[in-house]
């Protein structure tokens, strides 16, 4: 995989949790896959973290935009 996929889309589940991803390609991708994804550079913009208890999630790479913040994405 090439690595200028970015995401443009997120859907959540009632707790606000982010499910599922939408490249701008169209495709959709479990939050599961996007963290393969993005361990192997194939999403830009985003990069892994870890919380407390050891479940890794998903996050924008800082900078000085909320814009392109998982959260405020648009949703599908």
């Amino acid at each position: 995989m090439n690595s200028d996929h970015k995401i443009i889309k997120v859907k959540k589940n009632n707790d606000g949790d982010i499910t599922d991803v939408m490249l701008e390609n169209g495709e959709v991708h479990s939050i599961e896959d996007a963290i393969v994804m993005a361990k192997s550079h194939a999403i830009e913009g985003v990069n892994v973290g870890k919380s407390k208890n050891g479940r890794e999630f998903l996050r924008s790479n800082p900078n000085s935009s909320e814009n392109d913040n998982l959260d405020n994405m648009p949703m599908f």
